[in-house]
């Protein structure tokens, strides 16, 4: 199987050769050994990197991503992780597109200060109460990452 250097990998991947070390710090990706002062991966790294970035592009954290590539560099999708992760999404979704709605609304409000418009006044008091109770510890504070 054809060999390539980190450089080669950066090139034909678009992601830095900085990203690439990191992937392989934190057990994302392996190189097969060195050339020279380069790391050296199989061809089929590009794959692999092409899983990442689309578990990425799911939002799942690079630790779920890690979990679900085997050493070999096979997927072992932990199915039920995948559905959480889009229910996830779902409620980020509807989350988003009610605040869209609401800005949409605002933005049409025929009150000459905003402040003065009783669906901004909404708006507001809605944001007032959701950040109220994400400092109470009743909503959820998630760290991305690994």
């Amino acid at each position: 199987m054809k060999e390539m250097d980190i450089s080669e990998v950066a090139r034909r991947s678009g992601l830095p050769a900085s990203t690439l070390r990191y992937y392989e710090e934190k057990g994302l990706i392996s190189s097969v050994g060195r050339r020279g002062l380069s790391c050296v991966f199989r061809a089929d790294i590009l794959q692999r990197l092409s899983l990442i970035a689309l578990g990425q592009s799911a939002e799942l954290s690079l630790g779920d991503l890690a979990a679900m590539l085997d050493a070999e560099g096979q997927p072992d999708i932990d199915r039920q992780r995948l559905n959480q992760k889009a229910d996830e999404l779902d409620r980020t979704i509807e989350r988003l597109t009610a605040t869209r709605d609401e800005l949409r609304r605002v933005a049409c409000c025929p009150a000459v200060r905003h402040i003065e418009c009783s669906t901004f006044q909404k708006l507001l008091n809605a944001i007032g109460k959701e950040d109220t109770k994400r400092k109470s510890g009743k909503g959820k504070l998630r760290r991305r990452g690994v």
